[in-house]
């Protein structure tokens, strides 16, 4: 069955706030947390950047749902080993909930140990052998044996993980483009995405399937996921400008990925108007038109859908969508 789960934006977060607000959301019939992995917030306004394996490890101490770092890239920051020893560890805490999301990063997070910052081609060819190597990684630990890795990009000396769950956890992969979602098809558990306007999500979705079917794997086996961006308020107007105030980058008319600086994207959300967030952040004060909206995409073969809540409140948002939303959800 598909579920309905919270996405934590951590740059708006305490941890501990982040915390009880995943107790929050499970009270309110969510199935679970996808954590962002920050090392800086977008804007300096947004106030915080908490270390997300730590969240991830107090919120499954005080939830039952699922839970995964939505997403991480195991690439320059991190090498892909040191990923894979800690999601496996989160694994083997929080059994058959805990799943590793990956990115091809950007260099707000990604450049503060990075020598270079590479073009976007090589950035997701690094994260597919990051794929590999995890996937190898976890392979020869759960058969007690070591492993050796050299790549293009990457290398590990023989090496296993001493800390294993019984069941590897699953990777779903990041693609906002179709030759991306074809790949994550064919190497992946899953696939993650974002909301985007017009037909492009369910096209993502044509080429993950696409990808899976050319690997020999039944699309229907594996995991599609979204994060949803939602501001909800009494009026529209207040609605409007929440966004406008909390999240300016969910609606930034450009590709985000090279930016370095909070401080930059602080001058460049200024350029953000209303119209820009259409088709990626739902903005309403009519908690109906958001069920029809989180509806579409279960109805387009999203398994798992993660709502982030673009509001001054969140935890009202979520209540109000925990007692008037979810229920009205038809969930395949």
């Amino acid at each position: 069955m598909a579920s309905i789960g919270l996405s934590l934006r951590l740059e708006h977060l305490p941890p501990r706030d982040a915390v009880d607000l995943a107790v929050h959301a499970e009270s309110h019939g969510f199935s679970g947390v996808m954590a962002a992995d920050h090392f800086q917030p977008w804007t300096p306004e947004q106030g915080q950047a908490p270390f997300v394996w730590s969240v991830l490890a107090a919120i499954g101490e005080h939830t039952t749902g699922d839970l995964g770092p939505g997403v991480t890239t195991p690439s320059f920051r991190w090498h892909p080993a040191v990923v894979a020893q800690a999601s496996a560890t989160t694994a083997a805490l929080f059994p058959g909930r805990h799943w590793l999301g990956i990115g091809s990063g950007e260099a707000l997070n990604e450049h503060i140990v990075a020598q270079y910052w590479p073009e976007a081609p090589e950035r997701i060819d690094r994260m597919f052998e990051a794929v590999d190597l995890i996937q190898r990684l976890f392979a020869g630990s759960l058969q007690h044996r070591d492993v050796r890795y050299a790549g293009t990009h990457f290398t590990m000396e023989s090496t296993r993980l001493w800390t294993m769950p019984e069941v590897a956890p699953p990777i779903l992969v990041a693609a906002s483009g179709p030759v991306a979602a074809r790949r994550v098809g064919r190497h992946a558990d899953g696939i993650i995405t974002v909301g985007a306007p017009g037909d492009r999500v369910s096209q993502l979705l044509a080429r993950f399937d696409e990808g899976a079917r050319e690997a020999g794997r039944d699309p229907a086996t594996l995991t599609r996921a979204i994060q949803l961006d939602v501001s909800w308020a009494p009026t529209q107007h207040e609605a409007t400008e929440q966004a406008l105030t909390l999240w300016p980058n969910g609606a930034m008319p450009f590709r985000k990925s090279d930016i370095r600086s909070p401080y930059d994207f602080r001058q460049l959300a200024r350029t953000v108007r209303a119209e820009d967030f259409t088709g990626h952040v739902h903005i309403s004060p009519d908690l109906d038109a958001h069920r029809a909206y989180i509806q579409a995409h279960l109805d387009m073969g999203f398994d798992r859908i993660y709502l982030h809540h673009v509001a001054a409140c969140p935890r009202s948002a979520i209540t109000a969508f925990g007692e008037e939303v979810l229920p009205a959800l038809r969930l395949p």
